[in-house]
C-alpha cells in the first residue's frame, strides 16, 4: 500500500530538469509539499510545461554551494529528500572534469552534511547510476559489483554511492542509493542522446549522426518507472535505508536495436550516420534488478514500443 504523501515536506533537487520534472508532478499529484532547486530552467521543459512552478516552491539554490543548500533546508525543513541535481552528461563530463566532480562529489556531500546536523530528514534518495560501476565486460552488474569508475562521469558516480554509504555507516544518516540506466521518456531536451535525437531527426526529417558506432547496450528505462521507484524507496527508507539498488530493465538494447524499435513503434525508417567519436564510453552495461524486485515489488511496467507514440506527440508540440 503507497505511503499517505499528503501534506509531507518533500524537498526535490534538480526538480526541474527531466526526470526531476516527473518526480515533482508526481509528490504534487499525491499532496506533497514540495521544494526544489534550481539553476536554469529551459523555457520548453517539461516543468514548465506542466506549469509545475505555479504549483511547488523553486529556489535558485547551487547545491554546491554549503552555505545555501544548508540554509535552504533549515528553513524548509523537509522530511524526505530527492537527490537528483547533478552534472548528468558523460560527454560534458570529459571536457570538463572539474565541474562534474565539484557538482556530483560537493554536491551530494552538501544535501548528507546538511541532513546530518539538521534534525528531521526521514530518508534521502540519492540518484546514482550504472556508471558508478565503471567498465565489468557483458556481465550483468549486481549491487555488491565493485565500484571502479576511471573516467571523470564514472568516478563522479562512484564517489557519489561511496560517500553516501559513509554517511549511512558513520552517521546513521537514513539515505538510500539509486542506480540506473539510461532514462527515457518526455521531458528529455537533451538531444544528444539517442531517443530523443531520433525522435528530433524523424520530426525535423534529417539525418541522426550516431556519435558511437551504434553497438554500445544499455538498459532503456522509462521515467515512469523510475518516478515508482524513487517513491518506493522513500516510502520503504527504514528497510532501504544503508542499501542500493539498481533499477534495471528487460529493453538491453544496442544503439541500433533502439533505433529499429523505434521505426517499428512509429512505422517510420530513421536516418542515420554512424560518426564512431563517442570519447570514454563503456562498450556494455545491463543493471540486474533481482534485489529491488524481491524486496519492493519493483519492475519495469513501460516499453519503448508501448511509450514511442506517446513520446513523439510531445516533441512534435515542442519543436514546432
Amino acid at each position: 500500500m503507497d505511503m499517505n504523501w499528503t501534506g509531507k515536506r518533500v524537498l526535490v533537487t534538480g526538480g526541474t530538469g527531466f526526470v526531476g520534472s516527473h518526480l515533482v508532478k508526481e509528490l504534487v499529484k499525491r499532496g506533497a509539499e514540495v521544494t526544489t532547486t534550481n539553476l536554469l530552467m529551459e523555457p520548453k521543459s517539461y516543468f514548465k510545461e506542466q506549469k509545475l512552478d505555479e504549483k511547488v516552491s523553486v529556489a535558485n539554490v547551487d547545491i554546491t554551494n554549503w552555505e545555501a543548500i544548508h540554509d535552504l533546508i533549515s528553513k524548509t525543513a523537509p522530511e524526505y529528500i530527492f537527490h537528483l541535481a547533478a552534472q548528468a552528461l558523460v560527454d560534458v563530463a570529459y571536457y570538463n572534469p572539474l565541474r562534474t566532480l565539484h557538482s556530483n562529489v560537493m554536491g551530494t556531500s552538501n544535501i548528507l552534511e546538511s541532513a546530518r546536523v539538521i534534525p528531521g530528514v526521514k530518508a534521502i534518495v540519492v540518484a546514482s547510476s550504472d556508471k558508478a560501476y565503471g567498465k565489468m565486460g557483458k556481465e550483468k552488474y549486481f549491487e555488491d559489483s565493485p565500484l571502479r569508475g576511471d573516467h571523470p562521469y564514472e568516478v563522479s558516480k562512484s564517489c557519489t554511492d561511496l560517500i553516501s554509504y559513509s554517511y549511512f555507516k558513520t552517521y546513521g544518516v537514513p539515505v538510500t542509493t539509486s542506480r540506473f540506466g539510461n532514462i527515457y521518456g518526455e521531458g528529455d531536451l537533451n538531444f544528444s542522446r539517442i531517443i530523443p535525437g531520433a525522435i528530433q531527426s524523424l520530426i525535423k526529417k534529417e539525418t541522426l549522426e550516431l556519435r558511437s558506432d551504434g553497438k554500445f547496450v544499455r538498459d532503456y528505462l522509462y521515467v515512469k518507472d523510475v518516478v515508482e521507484g524513487y517513491l518506493l524507496l522513500a516510502e520503504n527508507i527504514d528497510k532501504a535505508k544503508g542499501e542500493a539498488y539498481n533499477f534495471g530493465s528487460k529493453e538491453t538494447l544496442t544503439v541500433l536495436q533502439v533505433l529499429e524499435t523505434l521505426h517499428y513503434a512509429l512505422d517510420e525508417k530513421i536516418d542515420y550516420k554512424i560518426l564512431n567519436q563517442a570519447k570514454n564510453e563503456i562498450p556494455y552495461q545491463s543493471l540486474n534488478f533481482n534485489k529491488v524486485e524481491k524486496a519492493f515489488g519493483w519492475k519495469p511496467r513501460f516499453t519503448i514500443n508501448g511509450t514511442a507514440e506517446k513520446m513523439r506527440v510531445w516533441y512534435e508540440d515542442i519543436l514546432s
